[in-house]
């Protein structure tokens, strides 16, 4: 599997260029996207059809977060991703 878009060079200029800083921030993104997306389920189905929340849902929270991260909408603190000496 390989991120199309948006393109890895345009995720990297965002996270000074460290694949691994990328990779922890789109996955904690992700996992914070997830708990979101569970936490409104509950209160969805009560105002829509599953059929209906199915077909805005379908969009996977890895993907989301990147897009987030590649239009600069993921800040950070970089002392939290890296290891302290």
């Amino acid at each position: 599997m390989s991120v199309v878009n948006p393109e890895i060079d345009e995720l990297l200029e965002h996270t000074e260029n460290d694949k691994f800083l990328l990779c922890a921030i789109a996955s904690k993104r992700a996992r914070d996207i997830n708990d979101m997306m569970r936490g409104q389920r509950d209160r969805a189905l009560a105002l829509q059809s599953v059929s209906e929340i199915a077909k805005i849902a379908g969009r996977k929270p890895l993907s989301l977060a990147m897009e987030e991260i590649a239009r600069g909408e993921v800040s950070y603190d970089s002392s939290s991703f890296h290891e302290q000496d």
